[in-house]
C-alpha cells in the first residue's frame, strides 16, 4: 500500500486502499494519478497540484484544499462532504470546470463566488450546499438531489437540471436564461414568483 508523502511529485501512480486520515500533505503534485478506495477523511491538502486525476470510491469528507489547484479532476462514487472549495486556487479564466462529480455525496460543501462553468454534478446528493454568487453557466446538475442547497445571485445560464430534485431556486434572484428543467420538479420555480397564484385543481 503506497502512502502519500508530502513534498513529492507523483506521476501515473495508482493509490489503492490508502488509509491516511487526518494527515497533512503539502506542496505535492499529482499528475495522471488514480485514487481508489482511499480513506483520506479530514486530510489537510496545502498548496498541492492535481492534474488529470480521478478519485473513485474514496472518503474525502472534511478535507482541506487550501491553495490547491485542480485541472481535469473527477470524483466518482465518493464522499466529498463538508469541503470549503473557496480556499482552493482557481483559474481566473477557464473554458470548463477543473473539477467534476459523478454519483458522489457532496453535502455541506461551499462553492460561493467561484467560476465553475460547465461543472458536472451528475447523480449526486448535494444537501445544504452553498452555490451563492457562483458562475455556473452550462453547469450540469442532472439527476442530482439538491435538498436545502442555496442559489442566490448565481449565474445558471444554460444550466441543466433535468432529473434534478428538491431544488429551491428563486427566479428573481438568479440568472436562469435557457436553463433546462423537467416537470413536475420545475413547478417549484413558480413558488418564487410573487405575481402568480397557484391553485390546486
Amino acid at each position: 500500500m503506497t502512502q502519500i508523502q508530502p513534498f513529492e511529485d507523483y506521476d501515473d501512480v495508482t493509490f489503492d486502499g490508502v488509509e491516511q486520515e487526518s494527515g497533512h500533505i503539502q506542496e505535492t503534485t499529482f499528475t495522471d494519478c488514480i485514487f481508489k478506495n482511499c480513506q483520506l477523511r479530514e486530510t489537510e491538502f496545502t498548496n498541492c497540484r492535481f492534474n488529470d486525476c480521478s478519485f473513485e470510491a474514496c472518503d474525502l469528507s472534511l478535507i482541506t484544499v487550501r491553495d490547491c489547484s485542480f485541472r481535469e479532476v473527477e470524483f466518482i462514487d465518493s464522499k466529498v462532504v463538508g469541503v470549503n472549495w473557496i480556499s482552493a486556487e482557481w483559474p481566473r479564466i477557464s473554458s470548463g470546470s477543473p473539477i467534476n462529480f459523478k454519483d458522489c455525496v457532496i453535502d455541506y460543501s461551499t462553492f460561493i463566488g467561484l467560476t465553475l462553468t460547465k461543472i458536472r454534478f451528475n447523480g449526486c446528493t448535494a444537501k445544504d450546499v452553498e452555490f451563492s454568487d457562483a458562475n455556473l453557466t452550462s453547469a450540469d446538475f442532472r439527476d442530482t438531489t439538491l435538498t436545502a442547497s442555496r442559489f442566490n445571485n448565481s449565474n445558471l445560464t444554460k444550466a441543466n437540471f433535468e432529473g434534478a430534485k428538491e431544488y429551491t431556486i428563486d427566479m428573481g434572484l438568479n440568472i436562469l436564461k435557457q436553463a433546462r428543467f423537467t416537470v413536475p420538479e420545475a413547478y417549484s420555480l413558480l413558488h418564487s414568483t410573487t405575481d402568480l397564484i397557484l391553485v390546486d385543481v
